[in-house]
């Protein structure tokens, strides 16, 4: 039972045949859906954290390589998307490839990058909105509601809050993003395009603006090299060593490699996209489009953000700096989009927030109609339909990371949880060719099995470069969640039963 798979033909008949979710979504849409929860914590905090930190001013490499092992996942996800165009993303592709257990460690595994990571872009969200009203004056909310019980919080205004009451700021978010939620996904959808729309104008206002005021010096060297790197070339250093970095600290290719795998939590979000199939009106055509067009789209945006930034400001401005574009502006006499830029934050964090819940909402649909989770999971609302149980369940169940946990190395715990997904995915689409050659697919992966395999590579290598507590976090992680399988998954299997 732990490695039966769910037969490709159920699950385009269930595709075809269930109408419990309403399909409102448009191409352009989903690639809006993309760029919405792409666009946000990566590109405007960890590329000045990579850049300080790792790579320099060769972090625009750095996002290239994360985007290039996005990309070979990105054409798998497309494959898949295509073929099996139901809810669920990779936990869905997984059970058609992998087997049940395989399904519901990558379904486990999404909570980590959705769940988790709402609730750190959450906090992140009430650290720049209480920044840009206490900056104005506008605070009306007591200073022991802006924190978790176990941080300290330093105010704009001098004001030092040592551990407050609750984060308030950050469970309002999630409780209005999660009601909007409910209330049905072209209404969500609209809300996205608006917030994507403000925030992208002002990404390419920053770029348009900054553009002119490049020091060329500041791109100097591009490449900073790190000497202990020519070790490996000569023989007396090891490999793993390189790419983990541990030889030979920051800097050069090593620190490039951390640097990719830093801002790789800045191009999470295209998956999400999948996980909206039941919901896309032409998902054969819609789904790749969404997929890949919303990652072509934001790694232009990227690398032509991270060059305007690092040739605005030096890259040792950005150390321990969580508003480096708000820092590289100020080098400008723009210094008014200031506040722009924090509005453009704000709007970019609520999309990302607002599409990782609609992302686990939909995860959480499918493993509860596979009776892998309880069937509440999976209850459709009469009027709406949407599953508003999930969507109350998860609106309280973010809002106690959000409104109690104080922000740590959520990052590199979503970024390695992500990263394993894409794994297994690339894994699924070599497996599927030998499986079932001839399924139909609208949209095929170029070269298998090169692609799947590079994807793997890079994603593995991204992984080897994150701190070892990010891997026993994972393994934690997983650990629980194979309890809850045990204990309850495998007994009321739908298919395993079948």
């Amino acid at each position: 039972m732990l490695f039966a798979r769910k037969d490709i033909q159920t699950l385009l008949q269930e595709a075809g045949t269930n109408t419990d979710l309403r399909r409102s979504l448009s191409s352009s849409s989903l690639v809006l859906l993309g760029v919405g929860v792409i666009v946000g914590a990566g590109l405007f905090s960890l590329t000045g954290i990579a850049a300080a930190e790792n790579a320099g001013p060769a972090v625009i490499l750095s996002f290239v390589i994360a985007a290039i092992g996005c990309m070979f996942a990105g054409l798998c996800y497309a494959e898949f998307a295509s073929m099996i165009p139901v809810a669920g993303s990779a936990y869905t592709y997984s059970y058609a490839t992998l087997g049940e257990f395989a399904a519901w460690v990558i379904g486990w595994d999404l909570v980590l990058e959705y769940a988790l990571g709402a609730a750190t872009v959450s906090v992140s969200w009430s650290r720049y909105l209480v920044e840009i009203l206490v900056r104005h004056d506008l605070c009306f909310i007591p200073p022991e509601l802006l924190c978790s019980p176990f941080e300290t919080l330093t105010l704009p205004n001098g004001v030092v809050v040592s551990g407050g009451a609750i984060n308030l700021p950050a469970v309002l978010v999630i409780m209005v993003l999660s009601l909007l939620l409910l209330k049905g996904t072209r209404e969500s959808a609209i809300a996205n395009t608006i917030l994507v729309a403000l925030k992208l104008s002002v990404v390419v206002a920053f770029i348009v603006a900054g553009w002119h005021y490049i020091n060329p010096d500041n791109h100097q060297p591009f490449f900073i090299p790190n000497p202990g790197e020519q070790a490996v070339f000569d023989g007396t250093g090891s490999l793993w060593g390189f790419l983990k970095g541990d030889e030979f600290g920051h800097f050069g290719w090593s620190g490039i490699l951390r640097g990719a795998a830093v801002v790789f939590f800045a191009f999470i979000g295209f998956d999400a996209v999948s996980t909206a199939a039941q919901e896309a009106r032409h998902p054969q055509k819609g789904m790749p489009i969404g997929i890949l067009g919303s990652l072509l789209v934001c790694t232009i945006l990227y690398v032509l953000f991270a060059y305007v930034m690092t040739g605005l400001a030096p890259y040792t401005e950005f150390l321990n700096d969580a508003k480096p574009a708000a820092t590289a502006i100020g080098h400008t006499p723009f210094r008014w989009l200031q506040d722009g830029i924090t509005i453009a934050i704000l709007a970019g964090y609520t999309s990302v927030i607002l599409v990782l819940l609609l992302g686990q909402s939909r995860v959480f649909y499918s493993m509860s109609r596979d009776g892998l989770l309880p069937r509440a999971f999976s209850d459709v609302h009469s009027r709406f339909r949407t599953p508003w149980k999930t969507n109350l369940f998860f609106m309280f169940f973010v809002s106690v990371f959000a409104g109690f946990v104080p922000i740590a190395d959520l990052g590199h715990m979503v970024s390695i949880g992500t990263l394993f997904a894409f794994v297994l995915v690339c894994v699924g689409i070599i497996i599927m060719r030998k499986t079932l050659p001839d399924a139909p697919r609208k949209f095929k992966t170029p070269l298998v099995p090169w692609v799947p395999l590079m994807g793997i590579v890079v994603c593995l290598i991204m992984m080897s470069s994150l701190p070892r507590e990010s891997w026993e976090r994972l393994v934690i992680w997983m650990a629980i969640g194979i309890a809850v399988y045990f204990g309850y998954g495998r007994k009321h299997s739908k298919v395993g039963f079948s």
